[in-house]
């Protein structure tokens, strides 16, 4: 009975003892064993560990890929025109010694805050070599690949390998949005009216080219008009000719009559004539005087 009471508790320190000098290691996480601060194991494969109780303790560190997002950046371009920039950074702990000697004790949330100096700085240096329109534009993606193997280097000295940064967003401060709205719709507009320009030049070209065939158009319908009108007369004359030529008396006669129908209308029939007039002949003829 006094052996069981001096047993069982030195079962229980030695139960005591092997569980806290046992750790589990989660394939999620990597293990560091410190013994007074200082790194004596490193356990990055998952399972079982052991470390010295009460000397050793052990210090965990998440072996998942990470993500950062950075606080909106404000970088001004080689042409002076301010942008607000938004990225985010994807990275993992790589050497987790490394990592321990850099951060010390702040462990992850330390790294963070340095790796978010490191990628605003690298992202202020290359945004800052190239002009506004470089960054709004496909090369984006180039610019993105330049920050991200800058800051692979400088992450390397804290145990960190950046995978991947991305910019999200890129706009301009509230204060220059008004500005470059006005000077946009002013592009535009110079553009509509230089588009009015070339449209009217167009139409202007368009009319008088019209108006150059309308023109032609109408001098070769006058000119076959004439032409034909001639060849009428001509045709015309040559029937009178022939026709005066075959029986002159009648066709003197012919000519009189017509002359005396034009002239000899109602209210249009005064004419102040002497009476012996070449006019009258006919009327003084034998047949006129029947006639009357």
């Amino acid at each position: 009975m006094r052996k069981s009471a001096f047993l069982l508790p030195a079962v229980a320190v030695v139960i005591i003892g092997i569980m806290s000098s046992l750790f589990i290691v989660d394939e999620r996480e990597k293990a560091l064993v410190l013994q007074f601060g200082q790194i004596v194991k490193v356990q990055e494969e998952p399972g079982l560990g052991f470390k010295i109780p009460l000397i050793q303790e052990v210090v965990r560190y998440d072996d998942r890929i990470l993500s950062r997002d950075l606080e909106p950046l404000e970088v001004t371009p080689s042409d002076d025109r301010r942008l607000v920039v938004d990225a985010f950074a994807r990275y993992r702990i790589a050497d987790v010694e490394q990592f321990r000697r850099a951060v010390g004790v702040g462990g992850e949330e330390a790294a963070a805050r340095r790796l978010d100096s490191i990628l605003r700085a690298e992202t202020r240096e290359v945004l800052g070599s190239v002009s506004s329109n470089d960054i709004l534009s496909v090369d984006r993606a180039g610019l993105m690949l330049r920050i991200r193997n800058e800051a692979i280097t400088q992450a390397r000295a804290l145990g960190l390998q950046v995978i991947d940064v991305r910019l999200k967003r890129t706009d301009l401060p509230p204060e220059n949005l008004n500005a470059t709205y006005e000077r946009m719709k002013a592009e535009r507009d110079r553009e509509a009216a230089d588009e009015r320009a070339r449209g009217n030049e167009a139409a202007q070209r368009i009319r008088a080219g019209a108006d150059r065939t309308v023109i032609e158009l109408v001098s070769e319908a006058q000119r076959e008009s004439q032409i034909i009108q001639g060849e009428a007369d001509a045709q015309r004359n040559e029937i009178f000719a022939s026709a005066f030529g075959r029986d002159p008396e009648f066709f003197e006669f012919y000519r009189s009559m017509t002359a005396y129908q034009r002239s000899l209308r109602p209210g249009n029939s005064t004419m102040v004539l002497s009476p012996d007039n070449d006019f009258f002949n006919f009327l003084k003829s034998d047949q006129g005087r029947n006639a009357d």
